[in-house]
């Protein structure tokens, strides 16, 4: 996955597990999705949990998690551009997240350009892509 490159990179003063439920476009994923991401998410031993999704369908998906996950602290990120790309977001949204995920409130958080929210304040302009 993306993520442990840029972890790799980054050689993070913090220890960590990577996790995968699914692998798929989020316009594909559905609530039976969405709930094995949950009951994996109340499995893990960690109160504080990164997501990495699809920008697509993040929001709805995060709103999903956060009406059943209440004893943690999940943060949610993604790009718009992959990775690989020399032009991708993927780094600093991750960066994001990481700092995010370092809070003491539970609750459940989007980490995208810049900006971090509860999931139920962000919003995402759909003619730019950018989540504000």
């Amino acid at each position: 996955p993306a993520a442990k490159r840029i972890l790799e990179k980054l050689d993070p003063s913090f220890e960590y597990d990577i996790h995968t439920c699914f692998q798929k476009d989020s316009l594909e994923i559905d609530n039976k999705d969405r709930q094995k991401l949950v009951d994996m998410i109340l499995d893990l031993d960690s109160a504080n949990i990164i997501v990495t999704h699809g920008t697509d369908t993040m929001i709805k998906t995060a709103a999903y998690i956060a009406e059943r996950v209440k004893n943690k602290l999940v943060v949610w990120t993604g790009s718009m551009r992959p990775e690989r790309f020399s032009t991708s977001d993927a780094d600093v949204n991750l960066g994001c997240a990481i700092a995010t995920a370092g809070m003491d409130n539970m609750g459940v958080y989007i980490a995208m350009h810049g900006i971090v929210k509860p999931c139920k304040e962000i919003k995402r302009n759909l003619e730019t892509g950018k989540y504000f």
